[in-house]
Protein backbone atom coordinates (compact mmCIF):
# COMPACT_ATOMS: atom_id res chain seq x y z
CA UNK A 1 0.00 0.00 0.00
CA UNK A 2 2.47 2.70 1.06
CA UNK A 3 4.86 3.56 -2.28
CA UNK A 4 8.30 3.22 -2.35
CA UNK A 5 9.38 6.26 -3.70
CA UNK A 6 7.76 8.07 -0.49
CA UNK A 7 10.19 9.39 1.56
CA UNK A 8 8.83 10.02 4.80
CA UNK A 9 12.50 11.02 6.26
CA UNK A 10 13.17 13.65 3.01
CA UNK A 11 9.47 15.35 2.95
CA UNK A 12 10.03 16.05 6.75
CA UNK A 13 11.95 19.26 6.23
CA UNK A 14 9.50 20.59 4.09
CA UNK A 15 7.61 23.47 4.91
CA UNK A 16 5.42 25.06 3.30
CA UNK A 17 2.21 27.62 4.17
CA UNK A 18 -0.20 25.65 2.32
CA UNK A 19 0.83 22.64 4.37
CA UNK A 20 0.68 25.07 7.65
CA UNK A 21 -2.74 25.50 7.65
CA UNK A 22 -5.14 22.73 8.41
CA UNK A 23 -8.64 22.06 8.25
CA UNK A 24 -10.09 19.28 11.24
CA UNK A 25 -11.78 16.32 9.31
CA UNK A 26 -13.74 13.38 11.33
CA UNK A 27 -13.56 10.43 9.80
CA UNK A 28 -15.94 7.48 10.60
CA UNK A 29 -15.59 3.96 9.79
CA UNK A 30 -19.43 2.95 10.54
CA UNK A 31 -18.88 -1.28 9.18
CA UNK A 32 -17.07 -2.79 12.44
CA UNK A 33 -14.01 -4.33 12.70
CA UNK A 34 -11.75 -5.30 15.55
CA UNK A 35 -8.70 -2.87 14.96
CA UNK A 36 -8.89 -0.18 12.83
CA UNK A 37 -6.86 2.57 11.00
CA UNK A 38 -7.12 5.55 8.57
CA UNK A 39 -4.14 6.38 5.72
CA UNK A 40 -4.58 8.35 2.80
CA UNK A 41 -3.04 10.96 0.84
CA UNK A 42 -3.04 14.17 3.31
CA UNK A 43 -0.09 12.14 5.67
CA UNK A 44 1.72 10.56 1.90
CA UNK A 45 0.40 7.27 2.61
CA UNK A 46 3.11 6.36 5.25
CA UNK A 47 0.62 6.73 8.30
CA UNK A 48 -1.65 4.22 9.67
CA UNK A 49 -3.77 6.52 12.35
CA UNK A 50 -5.80 4.79 14.98
CA UNK A 51 -9.34 5.01 14.99
CA UNK A 52 -11.55 4.33 17.94
CA UNK A 53 -14.39 2.47 18.75
CA UNK A 54 -17.61 5.07 19.23
CA UNK A 55 -19.03 4.81 22.64
CA UNK A 56 -22.18 3.33 22.76
CA UNK A 57 -21.66 2.14 18.65
CA UNK A 58 -19.38 -1.03 19.06
CA UNK A 59 -19.43 -0.93 15.09
CA UNK A 60 -18.48 3.12 14.45
CA UNK A 61 -14.92 3.56 14.91
CA UNK A 62 -13.55 7.37 14.40
CA UNK A 63 -10.89 9.71 14.32
CA UNK A 64 -10.57 13.35 13.60
CA UNK A 65 -7.22 14.31 11.75
CA UNK A 66 -5.66 17.00 10.23
CA UNK A 67 -5.61 17.87 6.70
CA UNK A 68 -4.39 20.61 4.63
CA UNK A 69 -5.86 22.45 2.03
CA UNK A 70 -6.87 20.38 -1.31
CA UNK A 71 -7.98 17.54 -2.93
CA UNK A 72 -7.60 14.24 -0.75
CA UNK A 73 -7.73 10.28 -1.21
CA UNK A 74 -7.61 8.10 1.73
CA UNK A 75 -8.90 4.07 3.12
CA UNK A 76 -9.26 2.25 6.17
CA UNK A 77 -6.85 -0.43 7.43
CA UNK A 78 -10.06 -3.15 8.70
CA UNK A 79 -8.41 -6.30 10.41
CA UNK A 80 -4.89 -6.06 8.53
CA UNK A 81 -7.47 -5.60 5.15
CA UNK A 82 -7.45 -2.33 3.40
CA UNK A 83 -11.27 -1.22 2.45
CA UNK A 84 -13.20 1.83 1.41
CA UNK A 85 -16.21 3.18 2.61
CA UNK A 86 -18.50 2.51 -0.15
CA UNK A 87 -21.30 5.16 1.47
CA UNK A 88 -18.90 7.93 0.74
CA UNK A 89 -17.66 9.43 -2.66
CA UNK A 90 -14.82 7.30 -4.02
CA UNK A 91 -13.14 6.62 -6.91
CA UNK A 92 -10.08 4.27 -8.57
CA UNK A 93 -6.69 5.34 -7.92
CA UNK A 94 -3.40 4.33 -7.79
CA UNK A 95 -4.20 2.24 -4.82
CA UNK A 96 -7.12 0.62 -5.95
CA UNK A 97 -10.51 2.44 -4.96
CA UNK A 98 -10.61 4.89 -2.71
CA UNK A 99 -12.38 7.47 -0.91
CA UNK A 100 -11.99 11.26 -1.76
CA UNK A 101 -12.89 14.51 -0.45
CA UNK A 102 -11.62 18.33 -0.97
CA UNK A 103 -10.84 20.16 1.99
CA UNK A 104 -12.29 23.87 1.53
CA UNK A 105 -10.23 27.01 3.01
CA UNK A 106 -13.20 28.47 5.64
CA UNK A 107 -11.30 29.95 8.92
CA UNK A 108 -12.55 29.01 12.34
CA UNK A 109 -15.35 30.40 14.51
CA UNK A 110 -17.16 32.39 12.15
CA UNK A 111 -19.54 34.59 13.40
CA UNK A 112 -23.02 33.12 12.50
CA UNK A 113 -26.26 34.42 14.12
CA UNK A 114 -28.64 31.42 14.31
CA UNK A 115 -32.17 32.37 14.28
CA UNK A 116 -34.96 29.99 16.72
CA UNK A 117 -36.01 28.20 13.99
CA UNK A 118 -32.83 27.41 12.26
CA UNK A 119 -31.58 26.47 15.87
CA UNK A 120 -34.91 24.17 16.08
CA UNK A 121 -34.41 22.87 12.74
CA UNK A 122 -30.98 21.28 13.53
CA UNK A 123 -32.54 19.07 16.06
CA UNK A 124 -34.88 15.81 16.39
CA UNK A 125 -37.77 16.82 18.18
CA UNK A 126 -39.74 13.93 18.71
CA UNK A 127 -42.71 13.83 21.67
CA UNK A 128 -41.42 17.49 22.32
CA UNK A 129 -37.88 15.97 23.45
CA UNK A 130 -34.75 17.60 21.16
CA UNK A 131 -31.71 15.96 20.48
CA UNK A 132 -29.06 17.85 18.71
CA UNK A 133 -27.12 15.89 16.35
CA UNK A 134 -23.51 16.81 15.67
CA UNK A 135 -20.70 16.00 13.93
CA UNK A 136 -18.79 14.52 16.57
CA UNK A 137 -21.07 12.33 18.29
CA UNK A 138 -24.04 11.63 15.30
CA UNK A 139 -23.33 7.79 16.20
CA UNK A 140 -23.23 8.86 20.09
CA UNK A 141 -26.16 7.74 22.44
CA UNK A 142 -27.43 11.03 23.09
CA UNK A 143 -29.15 12.58 25.93
CA UNK A 144 -32.89 13.00 25.80
CA UNK A 145 -33.49 16.80 26.02
CA UNK A 146 -36.84 18.36 26.98
CA UNK A 147 -37.89 21.20 24.78
CA UNK A 148 -40.19 22.53 28.02
CA UNK A 149 -36.84 22.21 30.51
CA UNK A 150 -35.10 24.11 27.37
CA UNK A 151 -37.84 26.75 27.19
CA UNK A 152 -37.81 27.34 31.27
CA UNK A 153 -34.45 27.58 31.65
CA UNK A 154 -34.13 30.26 28.93
CA UNK A 155 -36.58 32.01 30.95
CA UNK A 156 -35.50 31.85 34.48
CA UNK A 157 -32.18 32.91 33.09
CA UNK A 158 -33.63 35.95 31.20
CA UNK A 159 -35.85 37.32 34.19
CA UNK A 160 -32.39 36.93 36.02
CA UNK A 161 -30.72 39.42 33.90
CA UNK A 162 -33.79 41.76 33.58
CA UNK A 163 -33.38 42.32 37.27
CA UNK A 164 -30.29 43.05 37.57
CA UNK A 165 -28.78 45.69 35.93
CA UNK A 166 -24.83 47.16 34.64
CA UNK A 167 -24.14 48.59 38.07
CA UNK A 168 -23.39 45.54 39.69
CA UNK A 169 -20.82 44.65 36.90
CA UNK A 170 -18.87 47.12 38.43
CA UNK A 171 -15.52 46.20 40.91
CA UNK A 172 -15.36 47.41 44.13
CA UNK A 173 -11.95 48.68 43.17
CA UNK A 174 -10.57 48.88 39.63
CA UNK A 175 -8.70 50.82 36.61
CA UNK A 176 -10.19 51.86 32.98
CA UNK A 177 -7.88 52.99 30.31
CA UNK A 178 -9.21 55.27 28.00
CA UNK A 179 -7.14 57.54 25.14
CA UNK A 180 -7.35 60.50 24.09
CA UNK A 181 -8.37 60.40 19.84
CA UNK A 182 -5.02 63.29 19.31
CA UNK A 183 -2.43 60.26 20.51
CA UNK A 184 -0.34 58.74 18.01
CA UNK A 185 -1.31 55.75 16.80
CA UNK A 186 2.07 54.28 17.79
CA UNK A 187 2.09 55.99 21.40
CA UNK A 188 -1.54 54.06 21.51
CA UNK A 189 -0.56 50.75 20.88
CA UNK A 190 2.42 51.19 23.26
CA UNK A 191 0.11 51.83 26.10
CA UNK A 192 -2.17 49.22 25.40
CA UNK A 193 0.72 46.50 25.41
CA UNK A 194 2.14 48.38 28.83
CA UNK A 195 -1.35 48.33 30.29
CA UNK A 196 -2.04 44.30 29.50
CA UNK A 197 -5.15 45.39 27.44
CA UNK A 198 -6.45 44.84 24.19
CA UNK A 199 -8.32 47.81 23.60
CA UNK A 200 -9.70 50.92 25.23
CA UNK A 201 -12.35 53.60 25.17
CA UNK A 202 -11.48 56.83 23.06
CA UNK A 203 -11.89 60.22 24.15
CA UNK A 204 -12.55 63.37 22.08
CA UNK A 205 -11.51 66.31 24.38
CA UNK A 206 -12.69 68.74 21.76
CA UNK A 207 -16.41 66.94 21.45
CA UNK A 208 -16.76 66.51 25.14
CA UNK A 209 -17.55 63.11 24.99
CA UNK A 210 -16.17 59.49 24.00
CA UNK A 211 -16.20 58.53 20.76
CA UNK A 212 -14.72 55.02 20.05
CA UNK A 213 -12.51 52.12 20.97
CA UNK A 214 -9.15 51.03 19.81
CA UNK A 215 -8.58 47.52 19.83
CA UNK A 216 -5.79 45.13 18.64
CA UNK A 217 -8.12 44.70 15.44
CA UNK A 218 -6.79 48.15 14.19
CA UNK A 219 -3.33 47.15 15.07
CA UNK A 220 -3.61 43.90 12.86
CA UNK A 221 -5.14 46.42 9.62
CA UNK A 222 -2.13 48.33 10.14
CA UNK A 223 0.43 46.06 9.94
CA UNK A 224 -1.69 44.01 6.97
CA UNK A 225 -1.92 47.50 5.59
CA UNK A 226 2.15 48.04 5.77
CA UNK A 227 2.49 44.68 4.40
CA UNK A 228 0.47 44.73 1.39
CA UNK A 229 1.45 48.35 0.66
CA UNK A 230 -2.35 49.25 -0.22
CA UNK A 231 -2.33 52.45 1.96
CA UNK A 232 0.07 55.42 1.99
CA UNK A 233 0.67 55.01 5.66
CA UNK A 234 4.19 54.33 6.27
CA UNK A 235 5.93 52.43 9.40
CA UNK A 236 7.73 56.37 10.16
CA UNK A 237 4.13 57.66 10.11
CA UNK A 238 2.86 55.58 13.12
CA UNK A 239 5.02 58.05 15.13
CA UNK A 240 2.96 60.82 13.94
CA UNK A 241 0.04 59.28 12.88
CA UNK A 242 -3.24 60.30 15.15
CA UNK A 243 -6.29 58.03 16.70
CA UNK A 244 -8.50 59.73 14.59
CA UNK A 245 -6.43 59.84 11.49
CA UNK A 246 -6.02 56.65 11.38
CA UNK A 247 -10.24 55.89 12.49
CA UNK A 248 -10.35 58.40 9.29
CA UNK A 249 -8.28 56.31 6.70
CA UNK A 250 -9.97 53.09 8.29
CA UNK A 251 -13.50 54.42 7.13
CA UNK A 252 -12.04 55.25 3.57
CA UNK A 253 -10.23 51.26 3.24
CA UNK A 254 -13.39 49.79 4.16
CA UNK A 255 -15.76 52.26 2.00
CA UNK A 256 -17.19 53.66 4.78
CA UNK A 257 -18.02 57.07 3.10
CA UNK A 258 -21.28 59.02 2.02
CA UNK A 259 -22.42 60.53 -0.91
CA UNK A 260 -19.99 63.50 -0.89
CA UNK A 261 -17.24 60.82 -0.15
CA UNK A 262 -16.60 62.30 3.29
CA UNK A 263 -16.39 59.13 6.59
CA UNK A 264 -19.25 58.15 8.00
CA UNK A 265 -19.19 58.93 11.76
CA UNK A 266 -19.58 55.47 13.64
CA UNK A 267 -21.57 56.32 16.90
CA UNK A 268 -19.98 54.89 20.30
CA UNK A 269 -22.08 51.56 20.97
CA UNK A 270 -22.30 52.32 25.30
CA UNK A 271 -24.55 50.98 27.91
CA UNK A 272 -25.56 53.45 31.14
CA UNK A 273 -25.47 51.41 34.84
CA UNK A 274 -29.25 51.41 34.93
CA UNK A 275 -29.40 49.36 31.71
CA UNK A 276 -30.63 45.38 32.68
CA UNK A 277 -27.79 43.03 32.16
CA UNK A 278 -29.79 40.99 29.32
CA UNK A 279 -30.45 44.65 26.98
CA UNK A 280 -26.26 44.98 27.49
CA UNK A 281 -25.77 41.18 26.43
CA UNK A 282 -27.87 42.11 23.29
CA UNK A 283 -26.05 45.25 22.68
CA UNK A 284 -22.71 42.84 22.63
CA UNK A 285 -24.10 40.42 20.15
CA UNK A 286 -25.89 42.49 17.79
CA UNK A 287 -22.89 44.29 17.57
CA UNK A 288 -20.49 42.30 17.31
CA UNK A 289 -17.98 44.05 20.12
CA UNK A 290 -15.96 42.82 22.59
CA UNK A 291 -16.63 45.21 25.25
CA UNK A 292 -20.10 47.97 25.98
CA UNK A 293 -18.44 50.89 27.54
CA UNK A 294 -20.95 50.99 30.52
CA UNK A 295 -20.75 55.46 31.05
CA UNK A 296 -22.60 57.63 33.32
CA UNK A 297 -24.04 61.18 31.82
CA UNK A 298 -26.04 63.54 33.99
CA UNK A 299 -26.88 67.26 32.19
CA UNK A 300 -24.04 69.47 32.59
CA UNK A 301 -21.08 67.64 33.41
CA UNK A 302 -18.62 65.07 31.31
CA UNK A 303 -19.21 61.74 31.05
CA UNK A 304 -18.21 59.22 33.21
CA UNK A 305 -16.10 56.02 32.05
CA UNK A 306 -17.36 53.51 35.08
CA UNK A 307 -16.35 50.03 33.82
CA UNK A 308 -16.54 47.92 30.33
CA UNK A 309 -18.78 45.43 30.39
CA UNK A 310 -18.24 42.18 28.96
CA UNK A 311 -19.90 38.94 27.81
CA UNK A 312 -17.75 37.22 30.59
CA UNK A 313 -18.66 39.59 33.05
CA UNK A 314 -22.16 38.80 32.75
CA UNK A 315 -21.66 35.32 32.77
CA UNK A 316 -19.94 35.26 36.19
CA UNK A 317 -23.26 37.02 37.34
CA UNK A 318 -25.44 33.86 35.64
CA UNK A 319 -23.16 31.06 37.37
CA UNK A 320 -23.56 32.54 40.68
CA UNK A 321 -27.09 33.03 40.22
CA UNK A 322 -27.56 29.15 39.31
CA UNK A 323 -25.54 27.82 41.91
CA UNK A 324 -28.61 28.42 44.17
CA UNK A 325 -30.97 26.91 42.10
CA UNK A 326 -29.48 24.33 40.11
CA UNK A 327 -32.27 22.20 40.15
CA UNK A 328 -34.21 24.53 38.20
CA UNK A 329 -32.34 24.64 34.93
CA UNK A 330 -31.87 21.25 34.32
CA UNK A 331 -30.38 21.81 30.77
CA UNK A 332 -26.72 22.87 32.38
CA UNK A 333 -26.41 19.56 33.53
CA UNK A 334 -26.18 18.34 29.97
CA UNK A 335 -22.78 17.52 28.08
CA UNK A 336 -22.22 19.97 25.26
CA UNK A 337 -22.20 17.52 23.10
CA UNK A 338 -25.56 17.53 23.82
CA UNK A 339 -26.35 21.26 22.86
CA UNK A 340 -26.69 22.92 19.73
CA UNK A 341 -23.24 25.46 20.47
CA UNK A 342 -20.30 25.80 19.30
CA UNK A 343 -18.60 24.66 16.29
CA UNK A 344 -17.53 21.24 15.74
CA UNK A 345 -15.05 19.29 13.18
CA UNK A 346 -17.29 18.32 10.21
CA UNK A 347 -17.53 14.37 9.62
CA UNK A 348 -15.98 13.59 6.44
CA UNK A 349 -18.25 13.87 3.56
CA UNK A 350 -20.88 16.88 5.48
CA UNK A 351 -21.68 19.81 4.53
CA UNK A 352 -20.94 22.56 7.08
CA UNK A 353 -21.33 26.32 7.01
CA UNK A 354 -19.30 26.21 10.24
CA UNK A 355 -15.97 24.73 9.26
CA UNK A 356 -12.91 26.07 11.10
CA UNK A 357 -9.17 26.08 10.26
CA UNK A 358 -6.20 25.54 12.29
CA UNK A 359 -2.22 26.62 12.11
CA UNK A 360 0.92 24.94 12.66
CA UNK A 361 3.40 26.80 14.62
CA UNK A 362 5.60 27.08 11.57
CA UNK A 363 2.66 29.09 9.93
CA UNK A 364 3.80 32.74 8.91
CA UNK A 365 2.12 35.36 11.05
CA UNK A 366 0.72 36.56 8.04
CA UNK A 367 -1.51 33.93 7.10
CA UNK A 368 -2.61 34.06 10.65
CA UNK A 369 -3.82 37.65 10.70
CA UNK A 370 -4.97 37.26 7.22
CA UNK A 371 -7.76 34.58 8.96
CA UNK A 372 -8.23 36.33 11.79
CA UNK A 373 -8.99 39.68 9.75
CA UNK A 374 -11.09 37.92 6.85
CA UNK A 375 -12.79 35.61 8.62
CA UNK A 376 -13.86 37.22 11.63
CA UNK A 377 -12.73 35.21 13.76
CA UNK A 378 -10.97 36.09 17.62
CA UNK A 379 -8.84 33.02 17.76
CA UNK A 380 -6.99 29.98 15.91
CA UNK A 381 -6.13 27.36 17.44
CA UNK A 382 -2.34 25.67 16.92
CA UNK A 383 -1.50 22.27 16.41
CA UNK A 384 1.90 20.48 16.71
CA UNK A 385 2.81 17.61 14.19
CA UNK A 386 0.37 15.13 15.55
CA UNK A 387 -2.63 17.99 15.39
CA UNK A 388 -2.54 18.41 18.92
CA UNK A 389 -3.42 21.78 20.80
CA UNK A 390 -0.58 23.77 22.10
CA UNK A 391 -1.53 27.09 22.09
CA UNK A 392 -4.01 29.58 20.68
CA UNK A 393 -3.44 32.41 18.25
CA UNK A 394 -5.88 35.40 19.64
CA UNK A 395 -6.50 38.88 18.05
CA UNK A 396 -4.72 40.29 21.51
CA UNK A 397 -1.49 38.58 21.12
CA UNK A 398 -1.18 40.53 18.65
CA UNK A 399 -0.11 43.62 20.78
CA UNK A 400 3.13 41.77 21.97
CA UNK A 401 4.34 43.38 18.42
CA UNK A 402 3.65 46.81 19.64
CA UNK A 403 6.75 46.98 22.21
CA UNK A 404 10.03 48.48 20.72
CA UNK A 405 9.53 48.12 16.78
CA UNK A 406 8.73 44.61 16.57
CA UNK A 407 6.15 45.57 13.79
CA UNK A 408 9.05 46.10 11.62
CA UNK A 409 9.79 42.82 11.27
CA UNK A 410 8.65 41.22 7.84
CA UNK A 411 5.82 39.48 8.44
CA UNK A 412 5.80 36.45 6.22
CA UNK A 413 9.33 35.62 7.47
CA UNK A 414 8.14 35.97 11.55
CA UNK A 415 6.21 32.11 12.23
CA UNK A 416 3.46 31.98 14.62
CA UNK A 417 5.55 30.01 17.02
CA UNK A 418 7.71 32.98 16.67
CA UNK A 419 5.23 35.69 17.72
CA UNK A 420 4.00 33.96 20.32
CA UNK A 421 7.38 33.54 21.74
CA UNK A 422 7.70 37.54 21.46
CA UNK A 423 4.88 37.21 23.68
CA UNK A 424 6.43 35.74 26.51
CA UNK A 425 9.56 37.55 26.17
CA UNK A 426 8.29 40.88 25.83
CA UNK A 427 5.46 40.28 28.78
CA UNK A 428 6.32 38.16 31.77
CA UNK A 429 2.54 38.27 32.57
CA UNK A 430 1.49 36.56 29.44
CA UNK A 431 0.59 33.88 30.69
CA UNK A 432 1.62 30.56 30.86
CA UNK A 433 -0.33 27.77 28.19
CA UNK A 434 -2.39 26.69 30.36
CA UNK A 435 -3.87 30.01 30.80
CA UNK A 436 -3.63 30.71 27.73
CA UNK A 437 -4.96 27.59 26.09
CA UNK A 438 -8.28 26.50 27.79
CA UNK A 439 -9.42 23.09 27.06
CA UNK A 440 -12.48 21.41 27.88
CA UNK A 441 -13.97 17.65 26.64
CA UNK A 442 -17.08 17.22 24.83
CA UNK A 443 -18.62 15.03 27.74
CA UNK A 444 -18.12 18.35 30.29
CA UNK A 445 -21.21 19.95 31.61
CA UNK A 446 -22.86 23.30 30.07
CA UNK A 447 -22.06 24.45 33.36
CA UNK A 448 -18.65 23.57 33.86
CA UNK A 449 -17.95 24.96 30.65
CA UNK A 450 -19.87 28.38 31.67
CA UNK A 451 -17.61 28.30 34.78
CA UNK A 452 -14.52 28.32 32.59
CA UNK A 453 -15.61 30.45 30.33
CA UNK A 454 -16.72 33.26 33.43
CA UNK A 455 -13.10 33.42 33.98
CA UNK A 456 -11.27 36.59 33.10
CA UNK A 457 -9.44 36.76 29.64
CA UNK A 458 -11.11 33.44 28.53
CA UNK A 459 -13.07 34.69 25.93
CA UNK A 460 -13.16 30.42 23.98
CA UNK A 461 -12.49 27.23 24.49
CA UNK A 462 -11.16 24.55 22.22
CA UNK A 463 -12.69 21.29 22.86
CA UNK A 464 -9.98 18.17 22.50
CA UNK A 465 -10.08 14.72 22.08
CA UNK A 466 -9.46 13.22 25.24
CA UNK A 467 -5.80 11.80 25.32
CA UNK A 468 -4.97 13.09 22.21
CA UNK A 469 -5.81 16.81 22.53
CA UNK A 470 -6.59 16.41 19.10
CA UNK A 471 -9.01 19.62 18.11
CA UNK A 472 -13.05 18.58 18.18
CA UNK A 473 -14.51 21.91 18.34
CA UNK A 474 -14.37 25.61 19.31
CA UNK A 475 -17.22 27.13 22.03
CA UNK A 476 -17.59 30.71 22.35
CA UNK A 477 -19.05 33.18 24.90
CA UNK A 478 -20.56 34.65 21.84
CA UNK A 479 -22.25 30.35 21.38
CA UNK A 480 -22.99 30.27 25.20
CA UNK A 481 -25.26 33.40 25.13
CA UNK A 482 -26.44 33.09 21.85
CA UNK A 483 -27.90 29.68 23.32
CA UNK A 484 -29.22 31.00 27.05
CA UNK A 485 -30.85 33.65 25.16
CA UNK A 486 -32.55 31.90 22.50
Amino acid sequence: MFASDMNPARDAGRVTTADAVLFPIQFIWPHGGRSVFLSGSFNRWTELVPMSQVEGCPNVFQAVYAVPLGCHEYKFFVDGEWRHDERQPHKTGEYGIVNTFDAIPIPAEVPLVHPRSEILNNMEVDNSRMHRVSAVTLNQAMPRILEEDVTASRHRIAVYLQGHTAYELLPESGKVVALDVALPVKQAFHILSEQGIPLAPLWDFRKGKFVGVITASDFILILRELVNNRSNLTEEELETHSIAAWKEGKAYLKGQVDGHGRPIPKELIYASPSENLKDVALKILQSGVAIVPIIHLEDGSFPQLLHLASLAGILKCICRYVKHCPASLPILQLPIYAIPLGTWVPRIGEFSSRPFAMLRLTASLSSALDMLVEAHVSSIPIVDDNDSLVDVYCRSDIMALAKGRAYTHNLNEMTVHQALQLGLDSNPPYGTRSQRCQMCLRTDTLLKVMEQLANPGVRRLVMVEAGSNRVEGIISLTDIFRFLLG
